[in-house]
C-alpha cells in the first residue's frame, strides 16, 4: 500500500482542494489540478470527460473485465465557518459533503495501480463534476470518450459522519433512494388590497398544496411505501401592503425508494396541482429539476465490497433501509452492474452539508484500500 510520505502529500492535496472548492459544472481549476496530479503519477492515458470531469484508464493489453470506480468532485454553496488553515478561500462555497476526500481517494489510487500494474482487464478512475446537481453522471454517460467504454462494474463509496471511522456500511439493492424536486410557478391578477375579491391570488391555492404535500408524505424511511414530500421554497407577491398577489411560486423535494411509487406519487401531485390551479384561476407552469435516480446495489457488486471489507479487516454493516438523500451514481447503477458503500467519518464528525462539516483525513487510506481490493477480486 502506500507509505507514510504518500500519505502526508495526500492530505496536502485533500486541504488543498477544500481550500479552493467549485460548484457543480464550474470545476475548471479542480479539473487543471486532478490532471496536473494525474501526470506526476506517470499517467498518460487521461482525459477530460463530462465537461469538467476526468477520466483516467489503467488497460493491461490483455482480455479480462472492467471496473470503473467513481468520485465526486464538486462542492456546495455552503459558507464555511470552519477557522483551520485550509478553510475555503471562496466565500459561500465549500466542500460539505466531502468530495475533496472522494477526490483524493482517487487520486491516491491511481498511484497505487501506477505502481502495481493490473494483470488482465481495464480500471477506469471516473473524477465525476456536478454530482450535486444531478447534472454530472448524466454529462458522462453522454460523452462519446466514456460510451465507447464496456464497464463490467462500477463502485463508488460516500463518507458518513455519524459511523465510527473506517467501518463500512453496505445494503443490498436501493442504497440511497429516488429523489427530484418540483417547481409550480402560479400566475394570478393582482387586485387592490382592499378588493382582493376583484383579482386571483394564489395564497389559498399555496396552502391547499402544502396540506396536500404533508397528507400524500409516508416518512417512515424502514417502510417499503415510504414517501417524503417536503417544502422547500415558497413566495407569495411582493413587499406591497396596497396589492392583494397576483403571483405565487412553490418548490418541494420529493423522495421515495419504490421507482414505480415514485412515477404514481409524481402523476398524483401533478394532477392536484393543475386541479387547485383551475380551481382558484390561475395559470400553472410546473417543471422537474435535480433528478436522482436511486442507487441499485447489484448483488455480486455488493459482495465484492463485502469481502474487500473482510481483506481489509475492517468492521462491515448492514444498513436496514436506503439512505434518503440522493447520489446520481445512480444513473450510472441503472445501466451497470455496480454499487455504492459507505466509509464510516466518525460518530461526532458534522453531518453532510452542515457548515462546520470537513472531511476527515484519516480515512482516505481506507477508501483507496477499500477500491483496490475490489478491483483485485474483479480484473
Amino acid at each position: 500500500m502506500l507509505n507514510p510520505l504518500q500519505l502526508n502529500k495526500l492530505t496536502e492535496i485533500r486541504q488543498e482542494f477544500h481550500a479552493h472548492p467549485e460548484v457543480s459544472e464550474h470545476e475548471f481549476e479542480t479539473q487543471k489540478r486532478i490532471l496536473d496530479l494525474l501526470k506526476n503519477t506517470g499517467q498518460t492515458n487521461v482525459a477530460k470527460i463530462g465537461n469538467t470531469g476526468v477520466l483516467v484508464t489503467f488497460n493491461s493489453n490483455k482480455p479480462g473485465p472492467t471496473v470503473m470506480i467513481r468520485g465526486d468532485i464538486d462542492a456546495l454553496p455552503i459558507e464555511e465557518i470552519n477557522t483551520f488553515e485550509h478553510k475555503s478561500t471562496v466565500k459561500g462555497i465549500s466542500h460539505k459533503c466531502g468530495h475533496d476526500g472522494h477526490t483524493t481517494i482517487l487520486i491516491g489510487l491511481a498511484q497505487l495501480l501506477t505502481e502495481n500494474p493490473i494483470a488482465t482487464g481495464k480500471v477506469l478512475l471516473l473524477f465525476q463534476p456536478a454530482e450535486e446537481n444531478g447534472m454530472g453522471a448524466e454529462a458522462v454517460l453522454a460523452d462519446e470518450q466514456f460510451a465507447a467504454h464496456t464497464i463490467d462494474y462500477a463502485f463508488a463509496l460516500h463518507n458518513l459522519p455519524g459511523y465510527p471511522t473506517h467501518q463500512i456500511v453496505v445494503k443490498d439493492h436501493e442504497f440511497t433512494g429516488n429523489v427530484k424536486s418540483i417547481i409550480l410557478n402560479m400566475e394570478g391578477k393582482t387586485a387592490h388590497a382592499a378588493e382582493p375579491e376583484k383579482g386571483y391570488n394564489p395564497s389559498m391555492a399555496i396552502a391547499e398544496i402544502f396540506d396536500f404535500a404533508n397528507n400524500i408524505t409516508h416518512n417512515k424511511p424502514a417502510e417499503d411505501n415510504f414517501f417524503l414530500m417536503t417544502p422547500v421554497y415558497a413566495t407569495l407577491g411582493d413587499l406591497a401592503y396596497g396589492i392583494s398577489a397576483g403571483y405565487g411560486e412553490v418548490h418541494f423535494t420529493i423522495r421515495s425508494w419504490d421507482t414505480d411509487l415514485m412515477a404514481q406519487r409524481s402523476e398524483e401531485i401533478i394532477a392536484f396541482m393543475e386541479k387547485t390551479c383551475k380551481k382558484h384561476r390561475l395559470k400553472p407552469n410546473i417543471s422537474w429539476t435535480q433528478v436522482f435516480h436511486a442507487n441499485i446495489n447489484h448483488p455480486k457488486a455488493v459482495n465484492f465490497i463485502r469481502s474487500a471489507a473482510v481483506n481489509c479487516n475492517l468492521t462491515l454493516t448492514e444498513r436496514e433501509y436506503p439512505f434518503r438523500w440522493g447520489e446520481d451514481f445512480g444513473l450510472f447503477t441503472q445501466q451497470i452492474k455496480g454499487a455504492m458503500f459507505g466509509l464510516g467519518a466518525g460518530i461526532n464528525t458534522p453531518a453532510l452539508h452542515n457548515p462546520d462539516y470537513d472531511y476527515p483525513d484519516e480515512i482516505t487510506e481506507t477508501g483507496i484500500r477499500m477500491f483496490y481490493q475490489i478491483i483485485k477480486q474483479i480484473v
